[in-house]
């Protein structure tokens, strides 16, 4: 399970990266996660400027590695709430299955 989040949190950050689950993680960062953490991660998509909180860097790699794999995973499905962050995060458990 955190080797497919950390694909989808990081595909974009690796220009050697092409294989298939690669590519599909990036597929999915880009359509679900690019208008506020930005393509390259940095948390600064183009809805970012907009925000009250700003989303969460994913290139800042201690942080990252700080959460575990149920807490990445809670926050995809269930939202930013769940994990007592911003409400400004959306849960995507009806769009993205395991």
């Amino acid at each position: 399970m955190r080797a497919v989040i950390a694909i989808t949190l990081f595909t974009l950050l690796s220009p050697l990266s092409h294989g298939a689950d690669d590519n599909q993680g990036k597929r999915l960062y880009t359509m679900y996660c690019t208008q506020c953490h930005g393509v390259h991660g940095n948390g600064l998509g183009v809805n970012s400027s907009r925000m009250s909180v700003q989303p969460r860097s994913h290139i800042e790699r201690e942080e990252m590695m700080a959460r575990s794999d149920e807490e990445l995973f809670k926050v995809i499905q269930q939202g930013g709430k769940s994990i007592d962050k911003s409400n400004l995060m959306p849960a995507w458990g009806d769009n993205l299955n395991e």
